[in-house]
């Protein structure tokens, strides 16, 4: 996402974008877990326990590291040191703000 669309969507969301909408190559860190409307089978207190045990805290660092071939779906997500594969519809429950430049430098 550019960084004008990001701003954009992140005003329409109030605390962040979706993790299920961005592109690999995106950094940036998580800001609320929002399971209403998510629907993968599991209840959306089940969804939420289960991305928090996996590392989906308020202020981890995420970047999208990879995408499935078809449909870009799963998607490979880094969690701070940790990489875990998730769906699309699962990761649109993690609202996340895009990294800053001035952030960048943790990330090396």
């Amino acid at each position: 996402m550019t960084n004008n669309l990001s701003a954009t969507l992140g005003a329409a969301f109030g605390a962040g974008v979706p993790l299920g909408g961005a592109h690999k190559g995106f950094r940036g860190r998580v800001a609320a877990i929002n399971t209403a409307g998510i629907d993968c089978g599991l209840s959306p207190a089940e969804v939420e326990r289960r991305l928090i045990e996996i590392g989906f805290m308020e202020g981890a660092r995420v970047e999208i590291i990879h995408e499935g071939a078809f449909g870009r779906d799963p998607i490979a997500v880094r969690v701070n040191d940790a990489t875990v594969a998730l769906r699309r519809r699962e990761a649109m429950a993690i609202l996340v703000r895009a990294a800053d430049e001035r952030s960048a430098a943790e990330w090396s």
